[in-house]
């Protein structure tokens, strides 16, 4: 026994396979005696649990001496399954290891929140807008109007109108020469066919193949100022015409705008004012003066762009009708050469037949 307490200062604890002390007879607890050391004694071992030695209190023989001893620290292969099983839990529950807290960097959030405040706006604005557009049409809502931009809006609007449903007749009346150009040199092919072979009506084929082929002729050339007229007034009305048009969707969006946030602000400044409405009333005031100017500067642009569009429809549409009008009455007054002259004063080549293109015109 006294050799036993010099041999070491820390006590050995076998571990079986299933994490039970060994209490068999043959195993001793070699400890220290506990001499007079400074500090109160340690009260507790360690107890395996799954591998991992827990501290606790020593029951052994009474034979023993009761003195305290010091913890006892797990050997290396019991360190390793400790770590193991820590590895496998962590593994299983598909978790990762704590690194403290994690913090978005500013590159991912301010995208995010950005968005985020832009479609909460875009709701609200949204929102206000479908409102006074519903009040609007079952009368219950003002809106703003200006009658003399208004007016010249509808006018422009039925002017469209109008001018498609030139483009559609002109456009069926082309078609339909274009069928009657076709026929007239078939009709004059067979009167020279029969020309050369009736030898006693050789002069009176010969007359009527001349004529056809004389007025599918011209009939191509008035075909040509026709298709000119239509392209160019087609221009007009899908360019020109609907490029203001889009500025008008864009100013008549701007007042509902404006008329909602006015609508807003008022509903607002009828209400009680105490800390809880002022701050709304206030940022209801800036919106309603952000949407006014806007309103303010649509409306001026539109008012410049039909100024301009009214000065360029005049111009097109003068040189288009006075090509039109001397086409016809040259064609059908069988004047071959005023027919020419014009297509020439509007600088319109007619395309060869056979052409690679199936225009009639080029435009220089």
């Amino acid at each position: 026994m006294a050799e036993g307490l010099h041999r070491s200062s820390a006590a050995e604890i076998p571990v079986t396979s299933n994490g039970d002390l060994d209490q068999s007879p043959d195993t001793v607890f070699q400890r220290d005696s506990y001499s007079s050391r400074p500090g109160p004694p340690p009260t507790s071992f360690a107890s395996p649990v799954e591998g991992i030695i827990e501290s606790g209190s020593y029951k052994g023989s009474a034979s023993l001496p009761s003195s305290p001893v010091s913890p006892v620290a797990p050997s290396s292969a019991v360190a390793s399954r400790l770590a193991r099983s820590s590895s496998d839990s962590q593994a299983e529950e598909g978790t990762q290891p704590s690194s403290g807290p994690v913090v978005l960097s500013d590159d991912l959030k301010n995208p995010a929140m950005e968005k985020l405040d832009l479609v909460r706006k875009w709701s609200i604005n949204t929102y206000k807008c479908t409102r006074q557009i519903l009040s609007e049409k079952l009368g219950r809502g003002s809106r703003t109007v200006d009658l003399e931009l208004e007016a010249q809006i509808e006018l422009l609007r039925d002017n469209k109108r109008k001018y498609q449903n030139v483009i559609k007749l002109t456009q069926t009346l082309a078609n339909q020469l274009s069928q009657i150009i076709q026929t007239q040199r078939q009709l004059g092919d067979a009167f020279a066919d029969l020309s050369l072979k009736s030898p006693e009506l050789h002069e009176e084929f010969g007359y009527n193949a001349d004529t056809q082929k004389l007025l599918s002729k011209n009939g191509e050339t008035l075909l040509g100022a026709m298709n000119f007229f239509i392209s160019s007034v087609n221009t007009l009305v899908d360019k020109t015409i609907e490029d203001t048009m889009i500025n008008i969707k864009q100013y008549e969006t701007a007042r509902v705008e404006y008329d909602a946030y006015r609508t807003d602000l008022e509903e607002l400044n009828l209400g009680p004012r105490d800390a809880n409405t002022m701050p709304k009333i206030e940022h209801s005031q800036q919106q309603f003066q952000i949407h006014r100017e806007k309103y303010e500067r649509m409306r001026a642009d539109v008012s410049v762009k039909l100024k301009f569009l009214e000065e360029n429809k005049v111009k097109v549409l003068h040189n288009q009708l006075i090509l039109f009008h001397n086409a016809i009455a040259a064609y059908y007054a069988g004047n071959q050469q005023q027919l020419e002259e014009t297509l020439k004063q509007f600088h319109i080549k007619l395309k060869m037949p056979g052409g690679d293109s199936p225009s009639w015109l080029e435009e220089h």
